[in-house]
């Protein structure tokens, strides 16, 4: 799994910022958590947002999918993490829409 690049994490910090999220290094990736629980992951130069049944259709009507990696030959799917959509980068509002509720889901987890 290749790493994010500290240019690609300051790009989305930044966009973020009215959320204040507080990364933390995993592997070759970056966790983004908000109060305590992860809602975002950064890998490869890709960003993904945490998502449950509620959240993943607008994912996937949007063309994204989950979070994977290859190991031991085989693909390994996040379905928690999908990815988001390109042109929401382009649009800092909706995408705090969408990262709103994926600290949402994020919490909701936690507390199950």
């Amino acid at each position: 799994m290749a790493s994010v690049t500290r240019q690609y994490q300051e790009f989305i910090l930044d966009l973020l910022a009215p959320l204040a999220p507080q990364p933390r290094r995993m592997f070759s990736g970056v966790g983004l958590f908000h109060r305590g629980v992860m809602f975002g992951l950064l890998v490869r130069e890709a960003f993904y947002l945490r998502v449950d049944e509620r959240t993943r259709a607008k994912f996937e009507d949007a063309g994204s999918g989950p979070f994977s990696y290859d190991r031991a030959g085989r693909t390994v799917r996040l379905a928690a993490y999908y990815e988001v959509p390109e042109g929401l980068l382009d649009q800092p509002e909706q995408l705090l829409v969408w990262a709103r509720d994926a600290i949402a889901v994020a919490g909701a987890v936690k507390h199950r």
